[in-house]
């Protein structure tokens, strides 16, 4: 990949991570499906956030950063795996948390092992996060230290990077095994992920990529994958997509961050069929979403499906 103003890169994940067909699967859901296996990516116990981290990163260390803030709820994938990033690299980390303290478990315990520092903005808001997080990193400015400030999942056009890199990965494996043009298939929660692989598709022209929201509106998530394949598009230096995204609302379940019923069983399915745990947040509820849609003769296939990682939440999250 080049460009003009891409930023530079720290190298975090194991990649080319594996495109593994599922047979199993496929035979169930009616049409052909591979695993794309980002919770293999090698940092923590891997996920799809370690491929952003690395530009992410790239970025904090070009500009001088000593400390990393940024945050989520108290289980984020994303939050842990960004203070394992920058304490790898030798910053400092420190990460904000909705809500009201409670005690560190799963992903938290493991951002504490690391030695991130927790802070919860007593606010059940999940939009609390990025005031504190901005709020956090004026103090250590003041203190003398040179934060950098990162809201929710690191959806930034440098962010998103990551997953414009992966189709380029994806354009190799998908050429080496005679599979395409495919359909490209994810959770989509903060955006960043479906941004950079949305704008990356279309440079390869691989296909089309469907997200299945697991956090906010379908229109939002539009909005927002658009803006930042855009913003993607314009560091790479390629036309920005000519087609609008796709986001499939209706697989929310109870909430954000809560398991729903339909998740549960699409979970079960893959575990039963090709031993791969999909998390029950994001993974889950994106399969759910990819086997509704196969029911309804919606989907020819060939799909990929990226397993997005967040095995911590496995045992956290009721």
């Amino acid at each position: 990949m080049s460009g003009p103003l891409a930023p530079p890169r720290v190298r975090l994940a194991t990649l080319p991570t594996p495109l593994q067909p599922a047979p199993r699967l496929s035979e169930v859901a009616g049409v052909e499906i591979w695993l794309k296996r980002d919770d293999l990516t090698g940092l923590g116990l891997g996920g799809n956030k370690v491929r952003g981290l690395e530009y992410l990163l790239g970025d904090a260390l070009a500009r001088g950063c000593d400390h990393l803030v940024t945050g989520g709820g108290p289980g984020s994938n994303w939050a842990m795996l960004a203070a394992l990033a920058a304490r790898r690299h030798g910053l400092r980390a420190t990460l904000v948390c909705y809500g009201d303290e409670v005690p560190a478990v799963g992903n938290a315990a493991l951002a504490v092992l690391a030695e991130a520092r927790l802070r919860f903005t007593g606010d059940p808001d999940r939009a609390s996060v990025d005031r504190v997080v901005e709020a956090v990193a004026a103090e250590l400015r003041a203190a003398g230290e040179r934060p950098l400030a990162l809201g929710r999942g690191g959806a930034t056009p440098v962010g998103a990077l990551g997953y414009a890199t992966a189709a380029v990965e994806l354009a190799g494996q998908l050429a080496a095994t005679g599979v395409g043009p495919a359909s490209f298939w994810l959770a989509t929660g903060s955006c960043g992920t479906q941004g950079g692989l949305h704008a990356g598709v279309a440079w390869q022209r691989l296909g089309g990529v469907v997200g299945v929201t697991v956090s906010r509106p379908a229109p939002v998530c539009v909005e927002r994958v658009t803006a930042l394949a855009r913003g993607v598009a314009d560091l790479l230096g390629v036309p920005a997509p000519a087609a609008a995204p796709t986001v499939v609302d209706g697989h929310l379940g109870p909430g954000y961050g809560r398991r729903s019923a339909e998740g549960d069983e699409a979970a079960a399915l893959v575990a039963r069929t090709e031993g791969v745990f999909l998390d029950p947040v994001f993974g889950a509820k994106a399969m759910a979403g990819l086997l509704a849609a196969t029911r309804r003769g919606e989907v020819t296939g060939p799909v990929v499906f990226l397993v997005s990682g967040g095995a911590p939440t496995l045992f956290t999250t009721s």
